[in-house]
């Protein structure tokens, strides 16, 4: 649990999310990435709270949300579906639209939800991510070897997960340790590590975080190179940070590719790596609160 927050499991249509919701107002929904869950958000969440109808649910196969087992097309996590999954959410809380911040996974997620359902979000926000289908076209050596999880968690079932499931503490802690600027695990609270631990260690969650990345390198890129080539665009106001040293900035120009992919971008940088959340909470909430609090 994140402090002040309550735990409520809502049926989604396709699948139970674990949800966690504090505060009062405009909805606002914070969508976690891999290898978290909601508690990615526990430095920044009550200070969401004190503006925002706040709303984190754990995705589909992460925290404590039904994990259901991978389909053969590996569509099952699918950005598509994971977005479906929020407006199931929502119509069960009696929600018409809501603002939307996602990292890292669920960023993907959130702005596969601006696309898919426009009449639903009114801001969005996305930290520390690239469109599925532009970050794959960016790939030098250099970017693939940063990002390898991309290739090896969407090889096929069951090698990632045998793999992993050797020592999940061990995959855990190399993972978030090297995405962060310090290399170190300081900025995780205990709390977090604890059920992060918890997540890489069940078989069902960690088949679950694979067939994410499955869907990346598949149906994912193949939805997003079918709007592009479309052209289509986000037409909520988008927010964008991106971390000096995480995964965008290594892929060229992420600003600019964003305002190919939407008609109102703002966006900056930060010091922290991948998990600026943890890394530079202060970061976030000054970039977010103004953004969803313009009318």
């Amino acid at each position: 649990m994140i402090d002040g927050f309550e735990r409520t499991m809502i049926n989604c249509g396709e699948v139970n999310l674990s949800v966690h919701r504090a505060g009062q107002g405009t909805p606002l929904i914070l969508l976690h990435g891999f290898p978290q869950n909601h508690r990615t958000w526990a430095k920044v969440a009550p200070e969401f709270a004190a503006h925002f109808d706040t709303i984190i649910p754990d995705l589909r196969g992460y925290g404590d949300s039904d994990a259901p087992t991978d389909n053969l097309e590996n569509t099952t996590y699918s950005k598509r579906r994971m977005a479906a999954d929020l407006v199931g959410m929502m119509d069960r809380l009696g929600l018409d639209r809501a603002h939307i911040l996602g990292h890292d996974r669920g960023a993907r997620v959130a702005y596969r939800f601006a696309l898919d359902h426009p009449d639903r979000i009114d801001r969005l926000g996305i930290i520390e991510i690239m469109p599925t289908g532009d970050y794959w076209r960016a790939w030098t050596a250099d970017l693939a070897m940063k990002s390898y999880h991309w290739t090896f968690l969407a090889q096929p079932a069951p090698l990632p997960e045998r793999m992993i499931g050797a020592d999940p503490d061990a995959y855990l802690e190399w993972t978030l340790r090297h995405w962060t600027m310090a290399r170190s695990l300081a900025c995780f609270p205990p709390e977090s590590m604890a059920d992060y631990r918890r997540q890489m260690a069940d078989p069902a969650r960690l088949h679950a975080m694979c067939a994410d990345y499955r869907a990346g390198a598949g149906i994912d890129r193949q939805i997003d190179d079918s709007d592009r080539a479309a052209g289509a665009r986000i037409g909520a106001p988008l927010a964008f940070l991106w971390s000096e040293h995480g995964f965008p900035a290594k892929a060229g120009d992420p600003l600019g590719i964003w305002n190919k992919w939407a008609v109102d971008v703002t966006g900056q940088s930060c010091q922290a790596g991948h998990f600026v959340m943890e890394e530079n909470p202060a970061a976030v909430t000054s970039v977010f609160l103004p953004h969803f609090m313009t009318r």
